[in-house]
């Protein structure tokens, strides 16, 4: 009951019928994932709609010559769309999706899914809506990793991370930092370590301390 709650409180609900709440209800599942395990598991073709119950997932690409590219994670409470770009026929490409820590999900299956879009043409437009935002997302990373120096890209991750966990110290490796921005961890260790030289940040085992907000804001401009 609980976990249909969850589901309640999603503007997505308020479009579906009796009928396909009822079916969505006899069908949802509870899933755990350790840190670091993807989602989908391999044996698993799509996975379907994600309403993370508890802890964080990363949404990354890959690319051809192994390097991943952060495009945005999902937090407690939040749904994840492209996740679903298998029962939509328009969307192609491949996204995998890792835990950030131990997290427990709540899904609705994708035949079940799709099955409700195909009679549903609100909860389909819904869907598409909520794609084309995060694209707009999407299209700011690629925008930061094209264009912009990686001294502002670390300088804009780290401030937006304090802001969103409403702290200064932010527990995160140099090697999830690089995953996150889209570099090489050898290139962010060096940056941190000028950053940290200039009393910028504060460096500690498995994690980076903003000293001075103010000068992190600066590069960003």
């Amino acid at each position: 009951m609980k976990d249909i709650n969850r589901l309640k409180k999603l503007p997505l609900w308020e479009l579906l019928t009796d009928e396909e709440r009822e079916l969505i209800e006899k069908n949802i599942h509870n899933t755990s994932f350790k840190k670091g395990e993807l989602i989908p598991k391999k044996s698993e073709s799509c996975f379907g709609i994600i309403l993370v119950k508890k802890g964080s997932l990363r949404v990354h690409i890959i690319s051809e010559d192994g390097r991943e590219v952060t495009l945005y994670r999902i937090k407690e409470g939040e749904m994840c769309t492209l996740s679903s770009s298998c029962v939509l026929d328009a969307i192609t490409f491949e996204v995998h999706i890792e835990a950030e820590e131990n997290t427990e999900i709540i899904n609705v299956p994708s035949n079940i899914f799709k099955r409700i879009m195909e009679e549903n043409i609100y909860v389909k437009a819904f869907m598409y809506e909520g794609i084309a935002a995060r694209f707009s997302d999407v299209m700011w990373i690629m925008q930061q990793i094209l264009f912009a120096g990686i001294d502002k890209r670390i300088a804009v991750f780290l401030i937006k991370e304090s802001e969103e966990i409403g702290k200064d110290k932010i527990k995160i490796t140099h090697e999830q930092l690089a995953k996150y921005i889209g570099s090489a961890r050898e290139v962010v260790s060096r940056m941190l370590k000028y950053f940290e030289q200039e009393g910028f940040v504060s460096l500690g085992r498995g994690s980076i301390e903003i000293v001075d907000k103010n000068e992190l804001v600066k590069i960003t401009r």
